[in-house]
């Protein structure tokens, strides 16, 4: 069995779940997810916890017992929580803007920035530097911070660039003169 597949989930009060064989559906306050689940997962509800288990016990099958077991986890706590990522613009002139469903970054080149939000993710940004991003799933949610992210790395000479809030420039010494 996998160490972290036959871990029980601990069901929220304000979450719902409905499940077949095939799919699962989790709503809560914040959303609602759905996922496949393949032929070896069943899923069992005793009170307040929720148990994944496999059919048989090939290596195959425990890997997939774990990783529907995090997956549904991850669903259960984006629904009752949600997540979110804190992004800083550092830079001279980077600024951040939402408009309608867009948000619009002025990061130094010649012509702003525009990105699309997705319906299930909401952006806010704080002070011209700061974008929250916060959503019920976890993988689009990261998926779109580093879309962002994308259009200017931090690079390690001058320290500018985009970067998660927990994250240091490791900075270089340029060229030295003789």
């Amino acid at each position: 069995m996998s160490r972290i597949g036959k871990l029980p989930i601990k069901l929220p009060k304000d979450v719902e779940i409905t499940y077949s064989e095939s799919e699962l559906f989790v709503k809560g306050k914040f959303g609602t997810l759905q996922i496949e689940l393949p032929k070896v997962v069943v899923i069992k509800q005793e009170n307040d916890l929720l148990i994944v288990t496999v059919i048989d016990d090939t290596s195959n099958s425990r890997a997939v017992h774990g990783l529907y077991r995090s997956l549904i986890k991850n669903m259960i706590t984006g629904v009752s929580k949600q997540y979110q990522v804190t992004l800083r613009l550092q830079g001279v002139g980077y600024r951040a803007t939402v408009q309608n469903d867009v948000l619009i970054l002025n990061l130094g080149y010649s012509h702003p920035i525009n990105i699309n939000i997705p319906e299930d993710i909401s952006v806010e940004v704080v002070k011209n530097t700061t974008i929250i991003l916060k959503g019920c799933n976890n993988i689009t949610v990261g998926l779109f911070a580093s879309k962002i992210r994308a259009w200017r790395k931090p690079e390690p000479y001058k320290g500018k660039g985009i970067l998660y809030s927990n994250e240091k420039i490791l900075r270089k010494a340029g060229k030295s003169g003789k």
